[in-house]
Parts: structure tokens; sequence; C-alpha cells
């Protein structure tokens, strides 16, 4: 049963990479603007790698995702070389890349068809002054060898021009002057000759002077952009430490702090913990103490409700005879309270006028009889706390009082 089915299409893509500061084993950057063609394999292995990773993708994303892999694989190959590997041989470097990059290429179901350099260039001209060079030194070479044609023209014409001579001599002179001539053509050759070869050998010095001297030159001036460039590189390196060195102390600080506040909350939660279990205690000590108060309490009670209980069942079931008993019980202490009542006054003297008796009595008598007035009866004060004593404890007389 087939769901659903989709279209590869197999034409070739062109992709330009304009990679720049690319960072080359010598730590100097350089531009390595390229064209990849890449389409889709027809290898069956890599054709599964497509159908799970491309299928469904436009011809642009497929694009931009060949050249992130190339770009990163580009890069890879660069910072591997150094610029003499990447300037004078261009196969292996192309090699390496297409190595590189079509390995990773595969995975994702693309094969590499081509590879074009446009140029390699770099900020500090490191690999012009490379080409300066070699141009200089092909120059001086082209220089020495025309130099040396020169003198071997040279030569060869002044030993056109002597022969002439000779013949001329010769010809004219006689057998002897012509042994002499050519003795004396013969110094003057090897003179002039000497005199070539040495104003030949001091051109050529002076060439090699001069080619070593613009050598020398162009050495340290790539010496010195090369130096230029490595300066640049360890301080953005150094500066690269310091904001990596000022982040990491902020963040020790920020976790300094943070344990700080915690331990700070944790003292304060600790503490407040501990006053709530004093206050928890001190409480749970008042509501126990309270508790024992009233247990106290209502055992007295208990312990009074039963003996009043046994009390009214011995008077057999009457509360007035109990109420009363319990009033007898109290008697003396209310009749100490009688006497503490008058005992503390201080009478030193007391004087009566008496004029004699009449119809209610004698001054004397009607004082005493006030006296004992004063007094409150026993069974008064009975009545008033609603207890009636009983009659066998006797009753004040008020006439006979008086």
């Amino acid at each position: 049963l087939i769901q659903d089915y989709d279209y590869l299409d197999l034409k070739p893509i062109t992709i330009n990479i304009d990679l720049k500061n690319a960072l080359s084993q010598q730590n100097i950057r350089i531009n390595v603007p390229s064209t990849f063609t890449i389409a889709v394999s027809t290898e069956e292995a890599i054709m599964s790698n497509a159908a799970e990773r491309l299928l469904g993708l436009t011809i642009p994303a497929i694009s931009e995702m060949a050249s992130d892999i190339i770009l990163g694989q580009l890069r890879l190959t660069v910072a591997i070389l150094n610029i003499e590997q990447i300037n004078k041989d261009r196969d292996s470097f192309m090699d390496l890349i297409r190595t590189n990059v079509e390995q990773e290429l595969r995975k994702v179901g693309l094969s590499l068809l081509n590879v074009n350099i446009v140029d390699i260039t770099d900020e500090s001209d490191y690999i012009e002054s490379i080409g300066k060079k070699a141009a200089a030194t092909a120059v001086e070479k082209a220089r020495a060898d025309v130099a040396e044609q020169e003198k071997f023209g040279a030569i060869g014409k002044a030993e056109a021009d002597r022969e002439k001579d000779i013949q001329v001599a010769t010809n004219q002179e006689t057998a002897a002057m012509g042994v002499k001539s050519a003795e004396q053509q013969r110094r003057v050759d090897v003179a002039e000759k000497e005199a070539l070869a040495i104003g030949g050998e001091n051109l050529a010095k002076a060439d090699i002077a001069r080619s070593d001297a613009d050598l020398a030159e162009q050495e340290a001036e790539a010496n010195r952009r090369a130096m230029v460039a490595r300066a640049s590189a360890e301080a953005e390196i150094q500066k690269a430490k310091f904001i990596e060195e000022e982040e990491r102390l902020k963040a020790e600080e920020i976790v300094r702090e943070q344990i700080t506040k915690q331990q700070i909350e944790i003292a304060a939660e600790a503490e407040a913990e501990r006053q709530r279990r004093i206050a928890q205690g001190e409480a749970d000590a008042i509501l126990a103490r309270y508790k024992a108060e009233a247990e106290g309490v209502q055992a007295v009670l208990d312990a009074k409700a039963a003996g009043y209980e046994r009390l009214i069942a011995a008077a057999g079931g009457r509360a007035g005879d109990a109420s009363t008993l319990l009033m007898v019980e109290k008697i003396e202490s209310m009749v100490a309270a009688q006497v503490e009542a008058i005992r503390n006054m201080k009478i030193d003297k007391v004087t009566v006028w008496d004029g004699g008796g009449n119809a209610d009595g004698s001054a004397t008598s009607n004082f005493v009889s006030s006296l004992v007035k004063s007094l409150p009866p026993i069974h008064d004060v009975a009545k008033m706390a609603g207890v009636d004593l009983p009659a066998y404890l006797g009753t004040v007389d008020t006439e006979d009082a008086e």
C-alpha cells in the first residue's frame, strides 16, 4: 500500500562559496572564493540517504544545507595547511577539499561533481609577496641568462674580429713579423678575454647582489606583516581570555551571593521555627497548668459535693437540717467574731450620770442593756444566712437582759 510519493531533482546545483577570513595553520587569515557543483547522488546507498534527508526540501533549502557543510569543511581544510602548501600545490589542495567535502555531502545524499577555486588571497598580502618573490627570482635569472648570452656573443664577435685582423696582418707582414704579431695578438686576446670575463663576473655579482637585496627586502616585509598578523591574533586571544575571566569572576560572585542569601534564609527559617517551638512549648505549659488547676478545683468541688451528699443522707434527706448542722460547726467562729468586734475597743473609763430610777429603769441599766443589744444575736445571723437554728441552742430574752 503506497500512501504518498515524491521526486528528487537530479539536476546539478551550482553553489558559490565566498569563504573569507579562514584561519590557516600559520594563523594567517585567507580568502578562498570558490564554486562547487553538486547533485543528488545516483549511488543506491547514498540515494537512500537523500530520500531520508532531502525528500520534500526545495532546491534553495538543499543549496543552503550544502553551503553550510561546504563552508565548514573548507575552513577545516584551510586550517590544517600552511600558506605555502595551499599556494604551491593547488592540485593537492583541491584533492583534499574534494575528499573532505564529498565525505560529508554523501551523508545527506549528495555527491560532489566539480570544485573550482577562483582565487586565493590574504589580508596581510603574504601570498602576493610570495608571488612577487618568485617573479623577482625569475626576472633576475632571466637577466643573468641574457648577460651570459651577451657575454658569449661578445666573445664570438671578438674572436671573429681577431681572426680577421690576424688574416690581414698575416697577408701584409712577413713570416717573422707574422709570428711576432701572432704572439702579440695572443697576448692581447688573452688580456681582452680576462677583461671580458672579469667584467661579466662583476656584472653577474652586481645582479646577484641586487637580487639578494630585493629578496631580503621582500622577506623583511613579509616577516613584518606576519608579525603584525600574529600580534593582532595574540591581542584578540588575550581579549577573549580577559572577557572569559571576567565572566567567570561574575559567575563566582553571583554564586557566592546566592549561597549567602540561602544561608540567611535558612538561618531565619531556623530561628523562626525555634521561636515557634518555644512559643508552642510555653503555650502547652500554660494550658497544662490551667488544666491542672481546673482539675484541682474540680476535684475540690467533687469532694465537697460528695461530702454534702453524705451529710444530707445523714440528715435523712432533709437539706435544711444538713444546712443547720453546717452552721452549728461555724457557731464557735461566729461567737469568736462577735467577741473580737468589741475586744479591741479602748474604754479607759465609763462615767454614768444616774439621776435615779424611772419607769424604764436606771441610766446604768439602760447602758448595759444597750451594750448587749449592740451584739448581733446568733439566731439573727443564722437567719441572714437562710438557716433556722434549733431552739435548744437558746434565745436571748430582752427583758431579762434589761
